[in-house]
């Protein structure tokens, strides 16, 4: 089986989540800045095989656009070019960032750890990547 990478997507930081290799659950992976991304993504694209990529976006479901959403399209772009033959998935982000804090309050993440830049957003994408796994047919 192959599994997925999934993103949440910000212009200072990208937090990264991955499924395990049967693509049944989320978890969280790593952070990295917008410009090490290709190196951090091709690092995990060849470690195993690849189902795809789900890039969180908000506003899918209402069709609201938000000031994020040209770069997240312009980010979702540059995965299509760097990886043609691998699809690239939009899931509807909204209120991820909340449900991460309450995850890693109610998980017993100490209030150090919380604010350590970069959970949180490690964190929203494992969530994001979950939703794509549960809308799965």
């Amino acid at each position: 089986m192959a599994r997925y990478i999934a993103f949440d997507f910000g212009n200072r930081r990208i937090g990264i989540a991955i499924t395990d290799s049967g693509a049944m659950i989320a978890a969280p992976e790593c952070t990295c800045s917008p410009q090490e991304w290709p190196r951090v993504v091709d690092a995990l694209v060849r470690a195993e095989p690849c189902a795809g990529l789900v890039v969180g976006k908000p506003g899918l479901i209402s069709g609201d656009t938000t000031h994020s959403s040209q770069d997240i399209d312009a980010f979702a772009e540059a995965l299509r070019k760097r990886y043609p033959d691998t699809p690239v998935h939009f899931v509807d982000e909204d209120y991820s960032s909340r449900e991460a804090s309450a995850a890693m309050v109610m998980g017993g993440m100490r209030k150090s750890k919380r604010r350590e830049k970069g959970n949180l957003d490690k964190v929203a994408a494992a969530i994001i990547l979950q939703r794509f796994l549960d809308s799965k047919p």
